[in-house]
């Protein structure tokens, strides 16, 4: 066999592992063909679209300045207008963003290149692809950016400054207007250190990120801390709150310590379900499971509490440790339950999944950072990103029954203070 032959079959083997087997390779070269040239050519063109607005954009901002330290009063940011560029041979339309001098509008070098037909090369082009296929996004800007006179620092700054800014927002907005009926705490850990985050849930169902506080590890007094911060921005952490928090002692304590036989607790089902199961053998792991979420399904407080004593007298034949982890948290497990939450809305409190499911977006926005600074730079990031966050926020389900819910809360504080009052 010639050595070209053997190279080459070497080459065909590595990329049909590579993709997963040659019916892998038929098939996605069938989704191609099937979209043809014209769905191929749309791609790279939206690609391309999408670096020539972020470079002109970027150049805006490094001869206006950011909105709150303008480079000069006789420069502002005017708007935008539609227009168009040249993406290799190609002319697509943008949105062409633009700056107004003393007298006349200031154009923009990158525009100005980029209308003309070798502007915006193929050869710039295939980088940006693959640098975005890579997913080497802030890399891929700073390169496509330097390509137009746009330097790499000032991209930098821009960074810093727009993330400083919502720092700023995020940390010194006021909480006024917003009328909690839960909060979920949880941590996240950024850099080596622990963040402990409020997530609000208002009377309208409508979800907001309240806050967050930093310190070395997740303890009693970082929540009083957070607790302290939250009320400077004026939000009332009343008694008819519910807390939704995972089994974190340090939280659990700052909330007993402040709210005491008042709190209104609920411990996240999810996490007690895995902590049960951690202390079984694993062929008696499933059988927890479907008894525990079998108890919590049912609607009534009482058949809930007797199911869940039941799995807790089967608990206590097999493992000790894991029936007595069942029956440290009957109660707070059943607190929806007691208040007779209805089931559509009990599945939005009765787990901190809306605040892991933030800490999903953190993790997702933040993997390109490969090195935090200092705290200064975690907390910018973090603050950011929680914001970018709420955008995508929705109202939870069930949260026409939340007026209902406050309304039994309320009677049961009426109803408690009469009777303190007649003793």
């Amino acid at each position: 066999m010639k050595d070209t032959t053997r190279k080459r079959k070497k080459a065909i083997r590595g990329v049909e592992e590579a993709f997963g087997g040659r019916q892998a390779i038929i098939e996605q070269m069938f989704r191609v063909f099937s979209k043809g040239k014209q769905g191929f050519d749309e791609c790279m063109k939206e690609m391309g679209r999408l670096m020539a607005e972020t470079i002109m954009y970027i150049e805006r901002e490094e001869l206006a300045g950011p909105d709150y330290k303008p480079t000069s009063p006789d420069i502002r940011k005017w708007a935008s207008q539609d227009g168009s560029v040249y993406i290799g041979d190609q002319k697509i339309s943008v949105s062409h963003p633009r700056l107004r001098g003393p007298k006349d509008e200031i154009a923009l070098k990158s525009y100005l290149q980029m209308k003309k037909p070798e502007g915006f090369s193929e050869e710039l082009l295939g980088k940006v692809i693959r640098g975005i296929s890579c997913r080497k996004y802030a890399e891929t800007v700073v390169d496509a950016a330097n390509a137009f006179g746009v330097s790499a620092s000032a991209i930098s700054n821009h960074i810093v400054a727009a993330t400083a800014k919502q720092l700023q927002e995020f940390k010194e907005r006021s909480l006024a207007s917003f009328d909690p009926f839960a909060i979920f705490l949880d941590t996240v850990h950024r850099g080596g250190e622990a963040f402990i985050v409020a997530l609000g849930l208002d009377i309208a169902g409508k979800k907001q990120a309240l806050g967050f506080w930093q310190g070395a590890t997740e303890n009693h007094d970082l929540c009083e801390e957070l607790f302290l911060d939250l009320e400077r921005r004026n939000l009332a952490l009343s008694r008819r709150i519910i807390w939704v928090t995972d089994g974190g002692s340090g939280i659990i304590k700052a909330l007993r310590d402040r709210f005491g036989k008042k709190l209104i607790h609920q411990r996240c089902t999810i996490h007690k379900d895995r902590n049960i199961q951690s202390h079984l053998p694993k062929k008696y792991r499933n059988g927890a499971h479907w008894r525990f979420r079998t108890a919590l399904e049912q609607n009534n407080y009482a058949d809930a509490r007797k199911m869940l004593m039941e799995l807790e007298k089967w608990l206590r034949g097999i493992n000790e440790s894991s029936a007595d982890s069942l029956l440290e948290a009957i109660e707070e497990i059943l607190t929806l339950h007691r208040l007779k939450v209805p089931a559509l809305l009990r599945k939005s409190l009765h787990s901190t999944n809306p605040i892991e499911s933030m800490f999903s977006t953190v993790r997702d926005v933040e993997g390109n950072i490969k090195r935090y600074r200092n705290s200064k730079m975690m907390q910018r990031w973090l603050a950011s990103v929680l914001l970018y966050a709420e955008k995508g926020f929705r109202k939870v389900k069930g949260h026409v029954f939340i007026a209902d819910v406050i309304r039994r809360i309320e009677a049961e504080e009426t109803t408690e203070y009469a009777l303190k009052q007649a003793a």
